[in-house]
């Protein structure tokens, strides 16, 4: 790591893991490490998960639904305070980015590792971080600051042209989206979108952006303390995506000029500054054809895909995360950040990669890749059961490589040797997005995968009526299960798992 600048402060005794799988045994190897006592916290369904075999302690907080169990802010407060937790960490989705958890944290005396809760309700609301975003001067697609009722809505509408996008203010995920190509089709597209997000987040409200058409989305991690130290750990590239989902993201993307990398890195360190931001972050952009960026919303919370960040910057972000929380600033200024070479990662999914229709099982064996430039972060294991409650992503496999080619190249091989023969997944999709020519030239969007998905379908015999409405099903799911953020139910094809690191630098790997 970095020069430190002064003398690093007394870090916490015992803290709790408010998630499962991946992201919760990920939390746990750093907490070790660092000499650091762990609680794991767990529902009736998850009593054998490997994120409970790992931690120090594990408390039962409830049944199976995730509003039952890991949003259930009193049980898992209860928790912390029964085994003498001094903070709790989050992880990503459940609770991570709900003010409430946050406050009912602060007011039982335990650390939130994250952001605070006044930084959380400026960025929660997506039409008003625009509006945060615009008094920062970051750039945005024409549409409105704020929340509009229809007449507003249809007016700026008029006046930006169309095709326009009606979006939840309180969205996520998708949901609440709908593309508007004309007057006549307002009326319907507000109801519908105002209907979905009130059923979703319990709000109504929504906001108009202009319609970006094939963009990439590159999104800028940050991190900063609270002594007003701030840093970007650079971007990555998360334009691979089906059903708004990430599949593939990469780091350095490939499609910025160093002036324009540049200006996108002070955007977001703009933004940081303004609304006082402490902890770990990611501000997210569309970028279109021509290069320029145009600021979506931050996510207030360490990542999914930051063990892309971390391959190539060798930085364990968690470990900042759990220091800044704990009263220390920052162990580097921006110059002392260094990128080398090229990290990629897929999410692997237990679904058809040609229908993209989830599926359940148990996991009868599993060979992870062995490659030394390769992690995977993962809590399945021989035995293990895709539970219907959660989020079922099985694992995450990032590459490192000294250049883009090699990386690509290095997970295409990694993927082969992915063993998991009991269990449909969508290794095939990533494999054919790999070696895609659109994505082999870096010149891929956001529609990119969709094109390739239909590609294979094209010789795919036509789906039945069952299966038709199984597809409607999965992409819906977000509607039936609690969510990542306790504002709006969450998707039950998507979990976590344990994480194995390799450090490039050291020629093998290390789990921590």
């Amino acid at each position: 790591m970095p020069r430190a600048k002064k003398k690093r402060q007394q870090l916490f005794r015992k803290v709790l893991i408010a998630n499962r799988g991946e992201i919760a045994c990920r939390i746990i190897g750093t907490c070790h490490r660092l000499g650091i006592k762990t609680v794991a916290v767990y529902s009736e369904a998850d009593a054998h998960a490997l994120h409970v075999q790992q931690a120090d302690e594990a408390v039962l907080i409830g049944p199976p639904p995730a509003a039952e169990s890991y949003l259930n802010i009193a049980a898992i407060i209860q928790a912390a305070q029964e085994t003498g937790a001094e903070a709790v960490h989050p992880g990503y989705g459940f609770l991570s980015e709900n003010a409430d958890f946050v406050s009912a944290c602060r007011d039982a005396g335990i650390t939130f590792i994250g952001p605070s809760v006044e930084a959380l309700e400026r960025m929660k609301n997506k039409a008003e971080a625009r509006h945060l975003a615009a008094e920062a001067g970051l750039p945005l697609l024409p549409g409105t600051t704020g929340a509009v009722d229809d007449k507003e809505a249809l007016a700026k509408a008029l006046e930006i042209g169309f095709p326009v996008m009606v979006k939840a203010s309180q969205g996520g995920g998708g949901i609440g989206i709908r593309r508007v190509n004309s007057p006549e089709e307002m009326p319907e597209a507000l109801a519908r979108a105002r209907s979905l997000a009130q059923s979703a987040f319990g709000s109504a409200q929504v906001y108009v952006e202009k319609f970006l058409e094939g963009p990439s989305h590159i999104e800028v991690q940050v991190m900063a303390d609270h002594f007003g130290n701030a840093v970007h750990l650079y971007e990555r590239d998360c334009s691979i995506q089906r059903r708004n989902q990430k599949v593939i993201e990469e780091s350095p993307s490939v499609k910025l000029k160093r002036r324009r990398r540049k200006k996108m890195y002070e955007a977001a360190l703009a933004l940081v500054r303004y609304i006082g931001y402490t902890n770990a972050g990611t501000i997210e952009f569309l970028v279109d054809k021509n290069g320029r960026f145009y600021f979506v919303e931050m996510n207030t919370r360490l990542q999914v895909e930051h063990p892309v960040t971390e391959m190539i910057t060798g930085l364990d972000m968690v470990e900042l995360q759990i220091r800044i929380a704990a009263g220390e600033p920052l162990p580097f200024e921006q110059d002392d950040v260094h990128r080398k070479g090229h990290a990629i990662e897929a999410r692997i999914y237990p679904e058809d990669p040609k229908t993209l229709l989830p599926v359940s099982g148990r996991l009868e064996s599993v060979e992870f890749p062995t490659d030394e430039h390769i992690r995977v972060d993962s809590a399945i294991f021989p035995g293990y059961e895709i539970l219907p409650y959660y989020d079922s992503l099985m694992a995450k496999v990032i590459a490192w490589g000294k250049d883009r080619e090699k990386a690509i190249e290095t997970l295409s091989k990694g993927l082969s040797s992915f063993q998991l023969p009991s269990i449909t997944h969508n290794i095939p999709l990533v494999q054919a997005a790999l070696a895609n020519e659109e994505f082999r030239k870096g010149v891929h969007t956001t529609l990119t995968l969709g094109s390739i998905v239909e590609q294979m379908n094209e010789a795919a015999p036509e789906l039945s009526e069952k299966e038709r409405v199984a597809v409607a099903t999965a992409a819906l799911g977000s509607f039936f299960v609690g969510s990542g953020t306790g504002q709006r139910p969450a998707s039950p094809w998507k979990g976590y798992g344990r994480m194995t690191q390799v450090n490039p630098w050291s020629g093998r790997g290390a789990r921590w």
